[in-house]
């Protein structure tokens, strides 16, 4: 399951107020929120988890939330 974000991994983005709320939760400076976590994303140790209408993604010591409808990333936080 996990192979459908990996292959969708394209289709990422984000909201301006997303991006704003990602980089508050997980105290980074990136221009690029969405390329961050689509580097995370695309790691060996990710592990990736399909919950009803969401992707979780744990890696690096935080979750990213992915819409698996959209493939927004709606928010990120650490573990």
């Amino acid at each position: 399951m996990s192979n459908e974000l990996l292959t969708n991994l394209g289709k990422l983005h984000t909201t301006d107020l997303g991006a704003v709320r990602i980089r508050r939760n997980l105290s980074i400076d990136a221009e690029d929120v969405v390329g961050w976590c689509r580097e995370r994303i695309e790691r060996a140790d990710a592990e990736i988890v399909r919950k009803g209408k969401n992707w979780y993604v744990s890696v690096d010591g935080c979750v990213i939330t992915v819409n698996a409808h959209s493939y927004t990333v709606i928010t990120a936080h650490r573990t």
